[in-house]
């Protein structure tokens, strides 16, 4: 019996579709006898169809068996090949399942015979890569990614048309409704049965409203993670295939879009805010009209209930489909995710994304600036604006120095002391960020943006309508009232009574309450048919929450919060006015306007943990250095030409520091600027211009230091651009260069050859250049005696070594102040910056009296602001902090503790290759392969990105970007580095590096 060629699918005329009963071993006798094709047959998972990868005998996957459910008639079929053969010609850089064919053209397709009836089996082409499935996290160019595919999918299918695309789907959204009230009896669990009826409704409604402005058009409506193929090899996994067009029909173009969003919500750490890529992309390929910017969340909602119905009803009619049990749990994940902000917030969320605007009543209501009307009467009957004084809580604010914010009790504090000023009121701010509900350590952002106003009352107060309305809730603690189109909430103490009762009608003027002097009363606007908004919000959902809120201030004679500008203008306003080449961290980089120790805060009230800053050893803003600073500055500053006393206290105490005869200090403003002028001074002092100097290393940006550095991430070109009297010798990397393990001890004897061969080549060095413990390339340890045997070499020809101490010296290491001490190795010049100013620029080179003396072979040297009384008093108190805080112990005991926390987690993740460093400047190395040790460059950098969303700032460096820098402050604490470990080993976890 053949299948009705012209007969389509009506769901609802069906009592179930469970998958045709297939085994692998009649699926091969399928492919032989039907479609000429001899291969075994793997069985994969469906929802309703049963499809087979088939191989063949060496094992290489020849074609997928697709043996449709015998409930889909065959001009479907037709429909879903001709769909796809119409992508793949539209698009050629997408790879597509279409149907393999004859060769006269005729599709490989038969009809088989089934326990449920005939069905459509046929051969489709075998896509490798894998999908996107599964629980890994998906990072933010994936993400977009499926979004720019979708969005090529729908431009492809807008002309489309077939006699079998009109078909009625359980995943139509335009019977969703119907769908979730057919289905959702079969899920058990009362709680859940509820919750899907409930927001299919909302959402449903929110739809309806918008059902007759939504474009209709063919749709594939089953761009999921399940079936957008990654491309082979792609780190991190990118899609650029699709299959399963078992779903193509004509419905809203726009779900097509909410499909593939709702299967992104069960991975790993991945919540609403983190689809906004892919929305972005699709509005990018095929733009959202404002009704379908606004159907977007609702159609998720939609899909993610029917998910769950389905799944469950599957489940029960198809006990044996092990593929649909299995995703019961990430569908309600789906759901949970879907539902876990009201409808509002995410449907301003996607508005803000495609910059599109409000249709509906309600949605404008929402869209509106947030801003409150004029008042009749004031809110606090007799207090005036000037009474009253305004909280700054946020980053910017001076009362959040010295890590305040991170005292519990700091809101309280600042209360008092503005009332014990003599203020009538003391009022937070809308909409600004408070720093202080900000954690420390936290792997997810906090809820710091307020949606009202706090005020602290200084006197007896009576609260009055601000204009006439309706009294909507009065209960002890709390008054509600309408006020215009908004709704204004007041909670004060339960202690008091209103004086007003629910129902009645106030005058502008009327009393509300009278609150006594010392009680917290909080206001807050929202729309009147918007959902009651929390206190405080996170600051990814900001943008939505605002929206359906106003700024209460005017109703306290104060003026309305400006309107915050978008982060994306400050970083076009960079880019127009700073040189783009001098880049920032991450694409979408956090907006940082203050430091604490190892912490670094976002003006969104987000604290980062700062795993890179070795600019900073003492910490951010440590109060000795800003308290030395600023007391020299009302002082003096002025050059070095001027005689006083912090200069020669600086360098003596600098120079006490090493060992003789490195006596005599330069100072100057950065380590580029010592580095050049310690080869200068190389350079004069032997009469030899030419220098050697390691591979994979980076010492500045000036003509000379940049001359001898050889880091290729810093400049591809390095190597062949290196002016004639820079000679490179071989990076001395134990664990991936040419030499490793116990190997790398040839290292020093070959650097000493290339030495002797220049100088028998009448061109002897006079200098050799290295930093002392190998910064750039992820604090690789010297192999042991490099520096004695190099050294000795260059020496021996009249050369000078030396040392690049910038990165790894003053005390970064922890059991050595300076590196070369590792090394057991005293170098002729040392170049030392970064550390030495705790964020001031400040850069000093050390030699002896004889080198130094020689310089005036060269003329007269002067930094205007080397050695400044402000340098030289920030470089004093750094080496006071150094010591009296300890920080080298502290580096020693935090950092062999972090240490091995990152060993452990080599254990339970193989792309960690090794952990290399000692103290506070160590280095993860992330490898694809153990043995031929391949750099995991796109892991490392994914892994950053995800690290930020873990509220932890780390980078890669090394040649090929797949070391991750650990170089934070020196003040770090055991709790931080824990955290740090505890973050790389969830983001490890979720990105899929787990063992």
């Amino acid at each position: 019996m053949l299948p009705d060629e012209h007969r389509t699918i009506d769901f609802f005329t069906e009592d179930a579709l469970p998958v045709p009963r297939v085994t692998p071993a009649e699926a091969e006798r399928i492919a032989a006898e039907h479609l000429g094709i001899t291969a075994r047959a793997q069985s994969l998972g469906s929802q309703q169809d049963a499809n087979f990868l088939l191989h063949t005998d060496d094992g290489t996957p020849a074609a997928v068996l697709k043996v449709a459910n015998p409930a889909f008639g065959t001009v479907e079929i037709e429909a879903q090949d001709a769909a796809a053969d119409l992508i793949a010609s539209a698009h050629p850089e997408l790879r597509i399942a279409t149907v393999l064919r004859r060769p006269d053209g005729s599709p490989q397709r038969t009809t088989v015979a089934t326990e449920n009836g005939p069905a459509v089996a046929r051969l489709l082409r075998y896509l490798p890569g894998g999908t996107l499935s599964g629980p890994r996290h998906l990072s933010p160019g994936t993400v977009a990614g499926m979004g720019t595919i979708v969005g090529k999918v729908s431009t492809a299918l807008r002309d489309f048309r077939h006699p079998g695309l009109d078909r009625v789907l359980q995943w139509d959204p335009r019977h969703a409704d119907r769908v979730v009230a057919k289905l959702a009896g079969h899920i058990d669990e009362p709680d859940r049965r509820t919750a899907v009826r409930t927001a299919t409704a909302e959402a449903w409604a929110r739809v309806h409203e918008l059902a007759a402005a939504l474009p209709s058009q063919a749709v594939h409506l089953d761009l999921t993670d399940d079936n957008l193929v990654r491309r082979p090899g792609s780190r991190p996994p990118m899609p650029d295939g699709v299959i399963d067009f078992g779903d193509v029909t004509t419905s809203w173009a726009v779900g097509e879009l909410a499909v593939s969003l709702s299967s992104l919500l069960h991975h790993d750490g991945i919540e609403p805010h983190h689809v906004l890529p892919a929305v972005r992309a699709f509005h990018a390929v095929r733009p959202l009209s404002a009704e379908e910017a606004e159907a977007v969340w609702p159609l998720v909602v939609l899909r993610a209930a029917v998910l769950v119905a389905s799944g469950r009803h599957q489940a029960a009619v198809d006990e044996d489909n092990d593929y649909a049990t299995a995703a019961l749990e990430h569908e309600w994940r789906i759901f949970e995710q879907a539902t876990s902000l009201p409808l509002p917030v995410m449907i301003r969320l996607v508005q803000d994304a495609t910059a599109t605007t409000a249709t509906t009543a309600a949605a404008a209501a929402a869209a509106r600036t947030a801003r409150a009307d004029t008042p009749a009467r004031p809110l606090l009957r007799d207090l005036a604006a000037d009474d009253i004084t305004l909280l700054d809580l946020s980053t910017d604010a001076d009362a959040m120095d010295h890590g305040a914010w991170t005292d519990a009790g700091t809101e309280a504090r600042l209360v008092a002391s503005a009332l014990a000023d003599g203020a009538a009121a003391v009022a937070t701010r809308y909409a600004q960020a408070r720093l202080t509900r900000t954690p420390a350590l936290s792997a997810v952002s906090t809820a710091t943006v307020p949606t009202g106003t706090d005020l602290w009352l200084g006197r007896d107060v009576v609260v009055q309508a601000p204009a006439a309305g309706k009294v909507l809730a009065a209960v002890p603690g709390h008054v509600e009232l309408t006020y215009g189109a908004q709704v204004l909430s007041l909670s004060f103490p339960g202690t008091v009574q209103p004086l007003v009762t629910a129902g009645a009608s106030v005058r502008a003027g009327e009393d509300l309450a009278c609150l006594t002097s010392g009680a917290a009363v909080h206001v807050a606007l929202r729309d009147a048919d918007g959902p009651a908004a929390p206190r405080l919000v996170r600051p990814e959902y900001a943008t939505g929450w605002l929206a359906l809120t106003a700024d209460p201030a005017p109703l306290l004679g104060l003026p309305a919060e400006s309107e915050r500008m978008p982060e994306t203008d400050l970083l076009d306003r960079r880019a127009a006015a700073f040189a783009t080449v001098q880049g920032h961290y991450y694409a979408n980089p956090p907006r940082i306007e203050r430091g604490w120790r190892h912490h670094l805060l976002s003006t969104d009230g987000r604290s980062y943990l700062d795993i890179v800053n070795n600019v900073t050893p003492l910490g951010h803003a440590h109060p000795r250095v800003e308290q030395a600073a600023s007391r020299q500055l009302r002082r003096l500053n002025t050059n070095s030409r001027f005689h006083y006393a912090s200069v020669v206290e600086f360098t003596e105490r600098l120079a006490a520091l090493l060992p003789d005869p490195l006596g005599t200090v330069f100072l100057v403003n950065s380590g580029s600027e010592a580095v050049d002028l310690g080869l200068r001074l190389a350079i004069g002092a032997s009469g030899l211009h030419d220098v050697v100097a390691l591979r994979e290393a980076y010492h500045g940006w000036t003509y000379a230091s940049d001359a001898v550095s050889t880091s290729l991430q810093d400049n591809p070109n390095a190597l062949a651009t290196r002016p004639s009297w820079v000679h490179t010798v071989d990076s001395p990397n134990s664990y991936r260069g040419r030499h490793r393990g116990p190997d790398a001890v040839r290292y020093a004897p070959e650097a000493v050859a290339v030495i002797d061969e220049l100088a028998a080549a009448g061109r002897p060095a006079g200098a050799f250049i290295a930093e002392t413990f190998y910064g750039n390339a992820g604090g690789v340890a010297l192999p042991d005696d490099y520096l004695a045997q190099v050294y000795a070499a260059v020496r021996r020809h009249g050369g000078l070594a030396v040392a690049d101490e910038v990165q790894v010296g003053y005390g970064r290491l922890g059991h050595w102040f300076w590196g070369f001490e590792q090394q057991q190795a005293v170098p002729d010049i040392v170049c030392v910056a970064k550390a030495m100013g705790n964020g001031h620029p400040l850069g000093a080179v050390i030699t002896s009296k004889a080198v130094a003396d020689r310089y005036r072979d060269q003329g007269y040297f002067f930094s205007s602001t080397g050695g400044s009384p402000v340098s030289s008093v920030v470089g004093l108190t750094v080496l006071d902090t150094l010591r009296d805080e300890d920080l080298q112990g502290n580096a020693a005991r935090v950092g062999g503790h972090l240490k091995s926390r990152l060993e452990a987690l080599a254990d339970r993740h193989g792309i960690i290759g090794a952990v290399h460093g000692s103290g506070l400047y160590l280095g993860l190395e992330l490898v694809r392969d153990r043995a031929d040790l391949e750099p995991a460059t796109e892991e490392t950098a994914e892994l950053c990105d995800r690290m930020l969303d873990l509220g932890v700032i780390v980078q890669p460096t090394g040649d090929h970007l797949n070391i991750l820098k650990i170089k934070p402050p020196l003040c770090i604490d055991t709790a931080a580095a824990d955290f740090f470990a505890d973050m790389l080993d969830l983001a490890l976890t979720q990105l899929g590096h787990a063992r």
